[in-house]
């Protein structure tokens, strides 16, 4: 017992017509990939090189100006040690 007896297709094809290729989806994959293309194309120039001049008066600037002291660390608060299974509260009431 094979496939051919079990789908009733005489010829044991998985379809029985041809299968249409989707030729809807070529020109949405064309214009994606000029569409990637072109912003590759754009982006090749980068953003731009800043004056090295510039670029070292920031860096002075920057070093000199006075910076906030450094805050004392939050005390680390203690984990609970998992022990992978999930334990709800009782339900049931205390009754004393």
């Amino acid at each position: 017992m094979g496939r051919r007896a079990l789908s009733g297709n005489p010829t044991g094809d998985a379809y029985p017509r041809a299968v249409e290729i989707l030729l809807w989806l070529v020109p949405t994959g064309v214009v994606t990939l000029v569409a990637m293309l072109w912003v590759a194309w754009l982006g090749r120039e980068g953003r731009g090189e800043v004056d090295r001049d510039v670029a070292v008066q920031r860096l002075a600037g920057a070093m000199q100006r006075e910076h906030p002291a450094p805050r004392t660390p939050r005390p680390v608060a203690p984990r609970d040690r998992s022990t992978g299974i999930a334990v709800r509260p009782s339900r049931a009431r205390h009754t004393s």
